[in-house]
């Protein structure tokens, strides 16, 4: 896999390209938003990994990058990698794509295997989100989670891997139709109205990772 990090902390940028490397990807590296932006609109990668404050300011330069990398190459994943949890950040984001994006706090990330799960997720179209930075985006509700059924807990776990309908269906073995079903289903359990400008599917994994443990 071709991937693009992009962060202004020279040890943090070397690292991540020593890690990603060894485990086989095509790995290149910029210390700039503008840098990322120029890069993917020269030869895009598959993913790119990027914290958020960078310069000039050390504010959001790495959110602005993600939402114009998105809107030139939708196709590129984009992981932001930072020390910093904020909704707004995060909702500026999902406003603009809805999948293929993640955002993972860096200190919460003492395991290296969820870390490359995520950048393979991100890359695949898949959404991920540290469950912290999800809590800060809805009201922890858990208990609408009880009324789901096995099989809704199912779809809603694959739907959280970034799964479309089609592909659920064929890993459950069900009908489209069926899976389409469950998903209302599941909906409207969560309460999860139709809403002009809402993404009733990111909302429905925001709150299944905001309830996880």
């Amino acid at each position: 896999m071709r991937i693009l990090v992009a962060d202004d902390n020279v040890i943090l940028r070397e690292g991540l390209v020593s890690l990603l490397g060894s485990r086989g990807h095509e790995v290149s590296a910029v210390a700039s938003g503008d840098a990322a932006v120029a890069a993917v609109r020269s030869d895009p990668p598959e993913v790119v990994v990027m914290d958020i404050r960078m310069p000039p300011t050390h504010t959001d330069e790495g959110v602005h990058a993600a939402i114009a990398i998105k809107a030139a190459a939708p196709e590129v994943g984009v992981l932001l990698f930072s020390q910093y949890a904020e909704a707004r950040w995060a909702r500026m984001l999902l406003d603009v794509a809805p999948a293929g994006v993640g955002y993972l706090l860096k200190e919460r990330v003492a395991d290296i295997r969820p870390f490359l799960d995520s950048v393979q997720r991100v890359a695949a179209g898949g959404l991920v989100l540290d469950p912290e930075v999800a809590a800060l985006l809805i009201d922890r509700r858990t208990d609408r989670f009880a009324a789901l059924t096995a099989r809704e807990r199912e779809v809603l776990e694959l739907m959280a891997e970034g799964r479309t309908n089609a592909a659920i269906a064929d890993r459950l073995f069900l009908a489209p139709g069926t899976v389409e079903k469950h998903v209302t289903t599941l909906f409207s359990k969560l309460s999860l109205a139709p809403a002009a400008g809402d993404h009733r599917r990111v909302l429905a994994v925001l709150d299944h990772l905001a309830a996880r443990p």
